[in-house]
């Protein structure tokens, strides 16, 4: 799996921090998401598939990666 993030259009709702912290966090001066792990551990795959659907400006692109 590969996550990417639209910053410019992150609305700051905090969903996917809430959903999954050790992927995602919040800039402190506006809000906006940061990705810590673009390519997370299997044990969170289906973690990170709830937070993309939690955001609700939709932002958060998940991808298979490709060995």
């Amino acid at each position: 799996m590969r996550i990417t993030v639209d910053e410019d259009r992150c609305v700051a709702a905090g969903h996917c921090v809430v959903s999954a912290p050790e992927i995602f966090d919040q800039r402190e001066e506006d809000g906006v998401v940061v990705l810590l792990e673009p390519r997370p551990s299997a044990a969170v795959h289906d973690t990170v598939r709830q937070a993309a659907l939690l955001c609700p400006a939709a932002v958060i692109r998940v991808v298979r990666a490709s060995p």
